[in-house]
Order: structure tokens, then C-alpha cells, then sequence
């Protein structure tokens, strides 16, 4: 769906918890061979909420970093939606719980959002739509997770703790969203039932059936409506569980390695699944130039993808400055043990 070139990111913003663990503390507690696990997913590290973290709280971080970018009063935002695996509360929104952490007042709607990975962009399409039809002046849309991975399974070495927060508008936008897409089926490559505490995979076939017909679906029903192709953008996110498949996608698509570069975090803070890709877009933000193209595609199982034309604008140079950067958060870090990553995960009481 193309857009009227006016609606946009007003602000950004993003948080990644200071702890980290490394692939080497993971893979000694299995004995596993580290370098093959390295190589394998392109991850050297991912970031862990602390204790006294959850997913409520990264995205009241992401959020407060974004209103300073939009330079806005809170209470103009009408709308908040949440997108994560990992709420705190199954019966108890999320969304509320940031409304009234960042002084909102009561004249918004909201609620908490669960496709998987790709539930933060599917709020800021429901953003997008609302400002567009003139119901709402700012709606604030977020990824966050606490994403976790059980024990010895391949995803405990990339399911990760982060998330970013958006605010859209009409007014003073730093990116212009051009236009949007997604591509959606019933394809159950992971999924969790009830009162069980870890996520399951269906291994290989999350690739080619689920992430790569997925990604390839949105980014191409995309080009379709833009009349574009893939390389004519000047950076790519799209979403990262591991650092393979974005690479592998791009090498699909025909884009060149290095526009993936500036939002390639999945090496340094794991898959932040509802934040990954969202990461990947501020981190992009934070060395994106005006008049620079961005596409970006999120990917969540179950499965579906949202893709994005992105336009960044003048306005950029001195919004970023107004908030902590991704790189930031990047190099604000502490390792733990796995005994402690276990401690703080709620592992040792499962």
C-alpha cells in the first residue's frame, strides 16, 4: 500500500540491557564447540535482561528515548500498541503500563500485540493508519522482548533481551514510510502452547517455508507497488535470528552485503525478536543521511512479514541527537556467567 509521502517516524528510539553473555559461557556449559556454534549463526554474544528488567520496562526505556527525538508532550500520543513474545502479564496489558510510566493521561487507546517477531511493525502499520485517517496525531508503536531460548537448545544462543519504540506522525517527520506491505500464511515453524515456559521450533523448516518465502513475499509485493528493485535502496534491515538468513535474503534478492551493515546487530546483542529488525532500523537511523532510502522487513513465525519504504529526511541530523543511539547501548556492557544468566532468566527455578 503506498502512502501519501506525509506520514513518518517523528522519533525513535531504542534499549538494550548492559548484560551479556557469550556464546563461549553458553557452549562450555553443553560441551559444545563454540567456533562451529560462532560460525554457524554469525552471533558472538546476545544481551540479557537483568532482574529487575522485563519486557514492560525495555519498552518504557525505548519509548522515553523516542518522545525526545519526536520532541513531543506525551500526553499528544493517542495511541500505544506493544508487540512482544515475552508480556509480563498474560491477562494485563503492557501497553497501559508504558501509557502511564510516560505520563500519556487517559485519552489514548492501546493494547498489546502478538504475532511472534514481527508484532512491533505490525503496530506501526496500525500507527500509520490511524494518523493517516486523521483519528489520531501521534500513536507510539514498539518491539520489545525477553525473548528466551530452553536450555541446551539452539536458541539459547541468540534468544535475546532489547527493543525499540517508534512515534508516527505528521507533523516534523525525520523518515517518511512511502509505502508498506505484508505477506502472511499459516506456516507453524515455532510456537509455544499454554503454561509451557519455552518456545518450540520446527528447525530447518524455518527457513526456506517460513523466513525466506515470508521476507521474500513482503519485500516483492513492495517493489511491486514502488515500482522499485531491491538495490535501489541504500540500506536494508530485515529481521535477524540469526546473521545467516538476512545475509541469505539479500543474496535472494539481489542486494549488495554491505547496505545490510549500519542495522546488522544480531551479532553483538542476539535476536531480540520483536526488536530485532526494529533495532536494525535505529541503529540504520542513527547513520542513515536525508534523502536516503531505507527497506525494511520484519518477519515473525506463524507466520508473516510487514515490509517498509523508508525516506529519510532533513530533519534526521538534528533529531538524532537528542536521545542515546543504539551504539550506545552497544558498548554499554557487562558479562555474566552462565550460573548467573541462569539466575537472572528464572532458570534455576523451572
Amino acid at each position: 500500500m503506498k502512502l501519501d509521502g506525509k506520514v513518518g517516524i517523528v522519533g525513535y528510539g531504542c534499549y538494550v540491557p548492559m548484560y551479556r553473555i557469550k556464546v563461549e559461557e553458553i557452549a562450555s556449559v553443553w560441551g559444545e564447540d563454540a567456533s562451529r556454534i560462532k560460525n554457524g549463526l554469525l552471533v558472538e554474544e546476545k544481551a540479557i535482561a537483568g532482574d529487575d528488567e522485563d519486557t514492560a520496562t525495555i519498552a518504557v526505556e525505548a519509548a522515553r528515548n523516542a518522545i525526545k527525538r519526536a520532541s513531543i508532550a506525551p500526553e499528544q500520543i493517542g495511541a500505544i500498541y506493544v508487540g512482544s513474545e515475552s508480556h509480563p502479564y498474560v491477562v494485563k496489558p503492557t501497553a497501559t503500563i508504558v501509557g502511564e510510566a510516560l505520563g500519556v493521561g487517559n485519552d489514548y487507546t492501546a493494547a498489546d500485540l502478538e504475532f511472534a517477531c514481527k508484532a512491533g511493525t505490525a503496530g506501526i502499520q496500525m500507527c500509520l493508519g490511524l494518523v493517516k485517517a486523521g483519528m489520531i496525531d501521534y500513536g507510539l508503536a514498539i518491539g520489545a522482548d525477553t525473548a528466551q531460548g530452553a536450555p541446551g537448545d539452539a536458541l539459547e544462543y541468540t534468544a535475546a533481551s532489547g527493543g525499540a519504540a517508534f512515534v508516527i506522525g505528521r507533523k516534523d517527520v525525520l523518515a517518511k514510510v512511502l509505502a508498506t506491505a505484508s505477506f502472511s500464511s499459516d506456516t507453524p515453524d515455532f510456537w509455544r502452547r499454554p503454561f509451557q515456559h519455552y518456545p518450540r521450533h520446527a528447525a530447518r523448516f524455518t527457513g526456506a517455508p517460513a523466513y525466506f518465502r515470508h521476507v521474500g513475499g513482503a519485500v516483492n509485493f513492495l517493489l511491486e507497488e514502488m515500482g522499485m528493485k531491491a538495490n535501489e535502496f541504500d540500506h536494508v534491515v530485515f529481521h535477524m535470528p540469526n546473521g545467516k538468513f538476512p545475509l541469505r535474503m539479500a543474496k535472494m534478492l539481489g542486494i549488495e552485503k554491505d547496505k545490510l551493515e549500519n542495522g546488522f546487530v544480531v551479532s553483538k546483542v542476539g535476536n531480540t525478536y520483536s526488536g530485532s529488525s526494529l533495532l536494525g532500523l535505529c541503529a540504520t537511523l542513527d547513520k542513515a543521511k536525508p534523502g536516503e532510502l531505507i527497506l525494511l522487513a520484519s518477519f515473525g513465525s506463524g507466520a508473516g512479514s510487514d515490509a517498509f519504504a523508508i525516506e529519510v529526511t532533513e530533519l534526521i541530523e538534528e533529531k538524532r541527537e537528542l536521545a542515546p543511539t543504539f551504539e550506545y547501548y552497544l558498548n554499554r556492557k557487562v558479562y555474566v556467567s552462565y550460573a548467573r544468566y541462569a539466575k537472572m532468566r528464572g532458570k534455576l527455578k523451572e
